[in-house]
């Protein structure tokens, strides 16, 4: 599998917004799965969104779900996270994965155990 590497990452008040990206060019098949994660410090990491190699219906985390847009260079390796109306919660490591294989299906891609394959993270802060 090939690297993962986020960027985009910043820092914004609260109600602005952020555009996150993730290269997986590296990679010269198409991953069948790619998600986003993010951690915040002290907490686990959570599931926030998935989408498949054809980029059809994205699955999203109901923390953010009508705020966050998920989408994907159609059939690329390149992923994409729309971050709006962000709040000071949303602050933390926000991070890539991609499966191999593996379609996202309804709930498997947020569980953060099924995927090796793990970007460096971009940090995202929000202040109020």
């Amino acid at each position: 599998q090939g690297r993962l590497v986020e960027s985009g990452g910043g820092s914004v008040q609260a109600g602005g917004s952020l555009t996150l990206s993730c290269d997986g060019s590296e990679y010269t098949h198409t991953y069948a799965c790619m998600a986003w994660f993010r951690q915040a410090p002290g907490k686990q990491r959570e599931g926030l969104a998935g989408i498949d190699f054809s980029g059809g219906t994205p699955n999203y985390a109901d923390s953010v779900k009508g705020r966050f847009t998920i989408s994907r260079d159609g059939g690329q390796n390149t992923m994409y996270l729309q971050l709006n109306s962000l709040q000071p919660e949303d602050t933390a490591m926000y991070y890539c994965v991609a499966d191999t294989w593996r379609r996202c299906g309804s709930t498997w891609w947020a569980n953060e155990y099924n995927f090796v394959n793990w970007g460096q993270g971009t940090q995202v802060t929000v202040s109020s």
